[in-house]
Formats: C-alpha cells, sequence, structure tokens
C-alpha cells in the first residue's frame, strides 16, 4: 500500500472519530437540555399552580365571592331569616300546640308591590310576632333588578343581611326602614350603599365599623344571589308571595287579604 493510501485511510478515520465526537457531545447538550427544559417545566408548574392557588385564595375573599349566610339564617341551604319568637309566649291553642304559625314572605326591596304588603301589615305582622302567635320567614330576591337593571335590590338585601348578622331584633326594625324609604323602583337608590348606611342610623346601635364594612364588602351577596335563583325555581313568578301554612294568601282579587282576616287566619291555624 502505498503511502498516500495509508495516509488517506488514516486521514478518513480521523474524520470519522471526530464526526462521533461531535455527535456524541451533541447527544449530551441535547439530554442536558431535555433535563433542562424538563425542569423547568415543572418549576413552571409549581408556579402556575401557585399563581392559580393565590388567585384563588384572593377570589375566595373578595366581597360577595364566598356564600356567606348571616347569623340565624335557617332553612335548606341557609337561605332564609327568622323573625319572631320560636315558641308562642301567650295562650296556647287548643289543641294545645307550643310552636307558632309561620308566615313565609318572598320579598324585595325595590318592589312597590312588597312596600304595600309591609305598609298595609306591618303592624298585624309585629303584633302577632310579638305576642309568639307568628313567626316569619323572609326570603330575599333580587327581581326588580333583574327585570329593570341595577343593584339596588341585591345592596339592600345584604344590608340587611348585615343588619341580621348584629341582631334579628335590628334586622327587622332596618326592615322596615327600608320599605318605609323605598325610592320609585327605577331610581334604584338602594344601589348606594351609603343611602343604606345613612338610613341605617335609624336604627340604634346597628351602625358599627362591622356594619359598615359588611354592607361595602358586600358581604352576603352570593347568599342574596343563590336565593333569588331559589325563588326563580320555585314556580313564584312575583313579589311579594306570602304564604301561610305554605298556602298562598296574598295577591289574588278575588279573595283579598285584610290585617283583620289575617288575624282571623293564624288563629285557626294555631287551633288546627
Amino acid at each position: 500500500m502505498s503511502q498516500r493510501n495509508r495516509e488517506g485511510k488514516r486521514g478518513a478515520r480521523e474524520r470519522l472519530r471526530e464526526q462521533r465526537e461531535r455527535d456524541r457531545a451533541r447527544a449530551k447538550r441535547k439530554r442536558t437540555l431535555g433535563v433542562l427544559g424538563a425542569v423547568v417545566a415543572v418549576l413552571g408548574a409549581a408556579v402556575g399552580v401557585g399563581m392559580i392557588a393565590s388567585r384563588t385564595d384572593d377570589d375566595s375573599g373578595k366581597s360577595g365571592s364566598a356564600l356567606v349566610p348571616p347569623r340565624g339564617a335557617v332553612g335548606k341551604g341557609r337561605l332564609v331569616i327568622p323573625s319572631g319568637k320560636s315558641e308562642k309566649s301567650g295562650q296556647e291553642g287548643k289543641a294545645g300546640k307550643a310552636g307558632p304559625v309561620t308566615l313565609t314572605v318572598y320579598e324585595d326591596f325595590r318592589c312597590p308591590g312588597c312596600k304595600q304588603f309591609e305598609d298595609v301589615f306591618r303592624k298585624t305582622v309585629h303584633e302577632l310576632q310579638d305576642t309568639g302567635r307568628m313567626r316569619v320567614e323572609y326570603h330575599l330576591v333580587t327581581i326588580i333588578d333583574r327585570n329593570l337593571g341595577g343593584t339596588g335590590s341585591l345592596r339592600a338585601a345584604n344590608a340587611a343581611a348585615c343588619a341580621q348578622d348584629k341582631d334579628p331584633a335590628k334586622f327587622r326594625a332596618y326592615h322596615d326602614v327600608l320599605y318605609r324609604h323605598q325610592s320609585q323602583e327605577t331610581r334604584d337608590t338602594y344601589a348606594d350603599n351609603g343611602r343604606l348606611i345613612k338610613l341605617a342610623d335609624q336604627v340604634p346601635g346597628l351602625v358599627t365599623p362591622a356594619f359598615r364594612r359588611c354592607v361595602e364588602d358586600g358581604r352576603h351577596d352570593a347568599w342574596v344571589r343563590k336565593s333569588n335563583d331559589v325563588f326563580a325555581h320555585s314556580g313564584y313568578a312575583s313579589t311579594p308571595t306570602v304564604l301561610l301554612g305554605g298556602k298562598s294568601i296574598y295577591g289574588d282579587p278575588k279573595k283579598p287579604l285584610s290585617p283583620n282576616k289575617l288575624k282571623r287566619m293564624v288563629l285557626a291555624a294555631a287551633r288546627d
């Protein structure tokens, strides 16, 4: 074999060896980059989870995002605010029953029909409550917000729930204040938290820093929305919807309800 051929073969082997070295180095770099990429992906996922968790935590603390029933709420999902004594303080019925009759009211603080019911029946309802003959279960809804737009129904219902947090007696008093000062439904004045808090000054001892925060933060907004959602699927179509012992007693022009008739119905139900 000539010298030139030997040098040619040796040169080819060197080139082949160098190419293999380059290939091995390239493969090593790919493996390294792959590992680094996996690490970055894992870290990125961890950071992403942390961001999601943080955002979720932040959202859960936002105003009205968590469903928070007011203190003392009862019923399925704790969507009912009870008002009145749980047992009769006066005479028992002939059957010797101790529990009061239940009046169920679905109402909206922007609803003019609800104001009309309250203006006519407020004194009678309080009398029946205070004598222990009747207990009222309030379901707060936002039908006017839905029909006319605005947020006054929601804001007022949240504020009333904040009053319930303070004391059931404060709820009853503030509930009455809201109806006495209800504006025309198209004006939506209860969308203003400041007005709601100013009206609360009419209830002695209600306005505290905790009450203000509750109103301004919309603490019970999600609870009110849930109450309204249940009402929307209840089969009832308007407010006020008033039930005595589960039967509708208000709004039928053929069977008008009066304060005296309500008293007689409550007394009769107590005897049954």
